[in-house]
């Protein structure tokens, strides 16, 4: 496979040099497109950070957000063609698609059918988008947070002040901490909302709901009991002889004005 160069150097050499810099990080490598990305213990987060800004030159911060790797690789509709039809959905209530005090659960062999969905051991992480304009060359730094209950990545905001929002918004939808953020808030939820949105454990259909009590004469918040959950279908793009068929009539009839046959303009 050819080698992707970015700028004056390979994604390759470039990865060597970062584990070199970085023992014991884990560094790879996604050809052939060269992506590069290097995964940070939070002890070494944000000294790591500071030395790819400082030694490696990448002065911008593209982009930062969390991710919650929570039901990771477990699919809501089964995509393979069979005598049930194209898409048909699994078994398991999927990250997001169950009630209020339900957990997640996915499809288990036979007979048990359905089982809770298991935590990861890595779950929460950081992931930061860092950008070299001198070198032209990008990198992917990912941390973990080590304790689900509370996670706790170092802010970079002293590094990168654009980290600002990006770091509380990944507290907001995923309740990511971030000591040293000058003003660590939520940016897109109301300041008064209960829990993370964008955990996986988190409903869709949210944990409460808002109703007016003529009793109270006030609104007033309950568990929410009148919205199912719901998952709409993928849009999946599958081989089908349909389009083999319309180039195949096409050829056969050779139109060039759209209609008639194939010789309706050779008699003169």
């Amino acid at each position: 496979m050819a080698e992707q160069y970015v700028g004056h150097e390979s994604a390759t050499v470039f990865a060597d040099r970062l584990r070199a810099r970085f023992e014991g990080a884990e560094v790879s490598v996604a050809m052939p497109r060269g992506e590069v990305g290097i995964v940070l213990s939070p002890e070494a987060w944000h000294d790591g950070c500071r030395a790819l800004r400082d030694e490696f030159g990448f002065e911008m911060l593209a982009d930062l957000c969390g991710i919650d790797y929570l039901g990771y690789g477990s699919d809501e509709w089964d995509t393979e063609v069979s005598s049930l039809g194209f898409s048909r959905g699994v078994e398991g209530r999927g990250p997001g698609r169950f009630k209020y005090g339900e957990r997640p659960s996915r499809q288990a062999a036979q007979p048990d059918a359905v089982e809770i969905t298991p935590v990861p051991q890595r779950r929460y992480a950081v992931v930061a988008q860092l950008l070299s304009v001198e070198h032209n060359r990008r990198v992917r730094v990912t941390c973990f947070a080590s304790d689900d209950s509370l996670p706790v990545v170092a802010s970079v905001t002293d590094l990168w002040p654009g980290a600002n929002w990006f770091e509380r918004e990944a507290f907001d939808l995923f309740g990511i901490v971030f000591p040293g953020h000058p003003d660590l808030r939520r940016i897109l939820t109301d300041y008064g909302f209960v829990g993370h949105p964008f955990r996986k454990d988190f409903p869709l259909i949210g944990n409460v709901e808002v109703r007016y009590d003529a009793e109270k004469q006030r609104v007033v918040y309950e568990p929410v009991t009148s919205v199912e959950p719901r998952v709409g279908v993928p849009r999946v793009v599958r081989d089908d002889a349909r389009y083999a068929t319309a180039i195949g009539e096409d050829h056969d009839l050779k139109i060039h004005s759209g209609i008639g046959p194939a010789d309706a303009g050779a008699a003169k």
